[in-house]
């Protein structure tokens, strides 16, 4: 078993390393995952993620089926929301997180993606969301997000049909930000999160959250939080030192306080 972590230079590198088994999570895999997840949350280090699968085939296949469907459960693990949480089940982390997608994108891989802030594949992946064939619907956060990130009738193909669309249509639809050869994916990835660990990090992470909670708030009260958001950031040690970094130009030290 294998979720491998990797921490350098602010940038932590999460892989689901299960090639043999297209990098789809039983139950061990996903509390693995989870305190990966965990791990980029609360660790101060930590200023981007980058997430990818092992192996060129798949990113990730999403749950182990045969683990999974059949398996018998208590009626009361449905309510244990807060175990193991994980991005794409709720899980708020506010540090930008970065898909590497190395293959096949499908099922609970792309709900992954889905809940990701910036996306790279390779060329020639495939994406889709192909749980109605196997009389299951797209869970975490598969149905929701689907329909806040393409269009409808798009995402209601996608979901319904569960047909796979290719990198290039994604990319034509918004879905991904890049596609890029093989050899290059990683790089690519690296270089964004390298990108979004030299803005002031506090900037970034409230950024994000507004952005997120916009789709629930109407829009006199997302510019409202905007304005609280803007007056606490103007106080922050951080603020006055990209002031004095772009008076002497060089590049800003941020503590994030």
């Amino acid at each position: 078993m294998s979720i491998d972590f990797h921490l350098q230079d602010g940038v932590a590198l999460i892989t689901i390393n299960r090639p043999e088994r297209a990098n789809a999570l039983d139950a061990e895999h996903y509390a693995a995952l989870s305190s990966a997840w965990s791990r980029v949350r609360d660790d101060d280090e930590v200023r981007a993620a980058i997430v990818t699968g092992a192996g060129d085939r798949v990113f990730s296949a999403g749950a182990d089926l045969k683990s999974w469907i059949g398996r018998e459960r208590k009626l009361s693990d449905h309510w244990l929301t807060q175990k193991d949480p994980l991005l794409n089940r709720g899980l708020e982390i506010w540090k930008p997180v970065i898909s590497a997608i190395n293959g096949a994108c499908i099922g609970g891989g792309m709900t992954l993606m889905l809940a990701t802030d910036l996306r790279i594949a390779v060329k020639g992946t495939r994406f889709g969301l192909s749980e109605t064939k196997r009389g299951i619907i797209a869970a975490n956060g598969g149905t929701q997000r689907i329909m806040r990130q393409l269009p409808y009738a798009i995402a209601m193909e996608m979901l319904l049909l569960a047909d796979d669309i290719s990198a290039d249509d994604a990319l034509r639809w918004g879905l991904i930000n890049r596609v890029v050869e093989r050899e290059q994916l990683i790089p690519t990835a690296m270089d964004f999160a390298a990108r979004l660990s030299r803005n002031a990090p506090l900037a970034v992470r409230a950024a994000k959250e507004l952005a997120l909670r916009s789709f629930d708030l109407p829009l006199a009260e997302g510019l409202r939080m905007e304005q609280y958001v803007n007056l606490v950031l103007q106080q922050t040690d951080d603020v006055r030192e990209a002031k004095e970094a772009f008076a002497e130009q060089r590049q800003p030290n941020f503590k994030e306080r």
